[in-house]
């Protein structure tokens, strides 16, 4: 379930690279002519990957959701569709905004690198939050991707009491998330309000970065 979300995100964020550097060439040449906003240019070009978004994460969860065999509940069906959403939203803002604050594609694609590593190792997923050292914590809440496993692990498993052999002792399935991830069914409402926060504040700081910066001077 992880490995796939972040390589269809990873794979969104990859291609929208060479796209939105092609279109900021033009968008230079329209702003130099004053024909229009990089604050409209901007809505415009975040806006109509909303809908393409939309379409993948609903085929996705088409697919996978009965795959991967779910519990069948409307509640966690869309707690599915809006983390994956989510996920993928992020992901694509995150490359339009890369591309905003390098000069050229080869930069933004090797920046993109290094952060696919940064958001994979801070995840929680190789290594869990609560084994963390403090001094690197602020980063695993800072990664977006920490905040997706959480939803997608919480709004499936966490309110689950069915019990399981784990390290050699029965646990219910919501305690072993509580006690190996930090994961709690109770803060499911305040990880939907975090993940809808980082598309939007990649929007605006990819809407702020392509007005101000100028790399074609």
């Amino acid at each position: 379930m992880y490995i796939a979300v972040i390589f269809l995100g990873i794979n969104n964020c990859s291609t929208v690279i060479p796209y939105v550097a092609t279109e900021r060439t033009v968008l230079y040449r329209e702003k130099f002519a004053t024909m229009y906003s990089p604050w409209a240019y901007s809505f415009a070009q975040v806006t109509m990957e909303i809908p393409y978004v939309l379409l993948q994460a609903f085929i996705y969860v088409a697919i996978t959701y009965p795959t991967i065999g779910y519990y069948w509940s409307t509640s966690k069906v869309f707690w599915y569709f809006y983390a994956t959403f989510c996920t993928f939203l992020y992901f694509v803002f995150l490359g339009m905004l890369l591309v905003s604050m390098t000069p050229s594609v080869e930069v933004a694609s090797i920046l993109s690198t290094t952060i696919y590593t940064i958001l994979n190792l801070f995840s929680g997923f190789l290594l869990p939050g609560k084994k963390i050292p403090k001094w690197w914590i602020w980063c695993y809440y800072l990664c977006p991707t920490s905040w997706s496993l959480y939803g997608f692990l919480t709004s499936q498993y966490g309110d689950i009491d069915k019990e399981i052999l784990i390290f050699g002792e029965l646990k219910t399935i919501s305690s072993f998330l509580e006690d190996y991830y930090g994961f709690r069914h109770d803060h499911l409402g305040i990880v939907a309000v975090v993940l809808g926060a980082f598309p939007v504040a990649f929007a605006f700081l990819f809407a702020y970065c392509i007005g101000k910066s100028n790399f074609k001077r």
